[in-house]
């Protein structure tokens, strides 16, 4: 289980944003904050809720030399139609094998209509600009968790 003070894991991701699609790798963003955040699914109404709260934030975010960096198992197309539909200015992933989120731990079994599924754990980690765990929230609540992330790297940027 990845805690505060671990070097962040490593990977390197297809992903998408309003610019186009393009090969993320974590190292690429050394020097910046990088919020990491691991969400269920495209267009639900929780991720839909997290992911408005971080749209709502990206000017707060890129003032304090940071980037989002959104991570479900969809595809580059989901992620594409999700990114239109709601205006995200950010960086969405697409774990489609899971890879990263068994690195970073975040495949859980949960409860879907009483059928047993694994699925992600919506989860978040703040990774400092030296590449280790600042903070790690896991079985967040969407609403209102923007705002947690953000308070929390000003605290780290203050000590």
């Amino acid at each position: 289980m990845l805690q505060k003070g671990d070097k962040a894991p490593e990977f390197r991701l297809r992903g998408l944003t309003q610019d186009g699609e393009k090969e993320y790798v974590l190292a690429d963003f050394r020097g910046k904050w990088v919020i990491l955040y691991f969400y269920p699914k495209d267009d639900t109404p929780g991720c839909t809720t997290e992911a408005c709260e971080f749209r709502d934030a990206a000017t707060t975010v890129s003032g304090k030399n940071a980037v989002v960096l959104g991570v479900s198992r969809d595809s580059i197309k989901s992620h594409e139609k999700f990114i239109q539909k709601f205006n995200l200015p950010f960086i969405l992933l697409a774990d489609t094998e899971s890879k990263v989120c068994e690195m970073y731990k975040v495949i859980k079994e949960k409860n879907m209509y009483g059928k047993k599924v694994m699925g992600i754990e919506r989860s978040t980690f703040l990774i400092d600009p030296e590449g280790k765990v600042a903070e790690a929230w896991r079985g967040v609540r969407a609403e209102g968790h923007a705002g947690e992330v953000l308070k929390k790297m000003k605290n780290e940027e203050q000590e």
